[in-house]
């Protein structure tokens, strides 16, 4: 794969658009090229969150917090420069743009005691504006993507960066292993809302988040993709394992509420999880899946929800395009968002439940 070099935004710094650290943002560029060279693919990288002082304070050691750690990195998958692995996207202009805020490019705040930037909006802003001086403005069509924490900014973001375009600009959305369920966890509490809490409200996230949400629910709600996503204007797509790899770790069975640790084994290779268990999984799939139908109802939108145990398939070649990778109906990811972006065909294929599903690349 080809290694794409990091640009920093020097300008950012006067936007007060940086790092948890301080450091201004970056992204990586690697240019379009014949047909593809008016189109733009932009994605988030994603990295989980910080919901406290400590968490962050641990985060800028590293490029999830500090552009000082951040490289050079390898473009694969959908990021592919070769149209033997991406077929629909190689020759478009790719960027990469890094995560280094811990709230999915939508926090506002300062934390003057232990020095930590709250900018995740900000920086935001202050890509996009970089990218659009780059050629962006001009594009013909746009993809905006992203995995995991990066999946769920996809999706926060999407009309943010519908408007950046005139109305002739033909502009998606792509979340990958972003829909996080406002799930019960195994001893019937609600984990993952807490931990959420703590990010809104640390990072003062509230502010940024979808009004038409936030003017009927709480803001650490509206911080959970199934309240929001049905009602995105741009056309959107959600490609998510119904068995991901992340949300039984830590929204499930995290170790806080699994003190005797049942399902460690289970957590981290699906053959030892026992019957009861399994039917516990069971039960996370059906509710991503009522999660899904208001979103799922609408024309405009596609999704993909295959039954297999992992957490983000848009950058791994084997996924993503190969021969091997996981299908639906005999159609792989890359040519199921492919046919759904360029309005070859509708695509709404969810799997039967596991173990159905012999394609699966499972990390677990």
């Amino acid at each position: 794969p080809v290694l794409v070099n990091l640009t920093l935004i020097p300008s950012a710094a006067a936007k007060g658009a940086v790092c948890l650290d301080g450091t201004v943002p970056g992204y990586h560029l690697h240019r379009g090229f014949g047909s593809g060279a008016d189109n733009w693919l932009v994605d988030l990288e994603g990295g989980g969150w910080c919901n406290d002082v400590g968490s962050c304070l641990y985060a800028i050691k590293g490029h999830r917090g500090s552009s000082n750690y951040m490289e050079k990195l390898y473009f694969d998958g959908i990021l592919s420069d070769k149209p033997e692995q991406n077929p629909d996207f190689y020759n478009w202009n790719r960027v990469e743009v890094r995560y280094c805020d811990g709230a999915s490019f939508a926090g506002e705040g300062f934390d003057g005691e232990h020095n930590l930037y709250f900018r995740g909006q900000r920086i935001w802003s202050a890509v996009m504006e970089d990218l659009m001086s780059k050629g962006m403005r001009s594009a013909k069509q746009a993809l905006l993507s992203g995995c995991s924490a990066g999946g769920l900014a996809s999706i926060l973001h999407c009309d943010e960066f519908r408007a950046l375009f005139p109305q002739t600009t033909k502009v998606k959305c792509l979340s990958d292993a972003g829909f996080f369920v406002d799930l019960v966890d195994i001893s019937g509490g609600h984990a993952v809302r807490s931990f959420y809490d703590g990010v809104v409200t640390l990072q003062g996230v509230a502010q940024n988040l979808p009004k038409y949400c936030t003017s009927r629910m709480n803001a650490t709600s509206c911080f959970f993709p199934q309240y929001i996503v049905a009602n995105i204007t741009t056309p959107t797509f959600l490609l998510n394992a119904a068995y991901d790899t992340y949300q039984i770790q830590q929204a499930l069975a995290p170790i806080s509420v699994d003190p005797k640790e049942t399902w460690k084994a289970c957590k981290f290779n699906h053959s030892a999880c026992d019957s009861n268990q399994m039917q516990i999984l069971q039960g996370f799939r059906n509710t991503m899946l009522n999660a899904l139908q208001g979103f799922a109802a609408l024309d405009k939108n596609g999704h993909f929800i295959n039954s297999c145990f992992t957490h983000g398939q848009i950058y791994d070649p084997n996924k993503w395009y190969s021969d091997n990778s996981p299908t639906i109906g005999n159609k792989v990811i890359a040519t199921s968002v492919g046919d759904w972006y360029f309005d070859r065909s509708q695509v709404k294929a969810i799997d039967c439940a596991y173990p159905c599903d012999n394609t699966c690349h499972h990390d677990l």
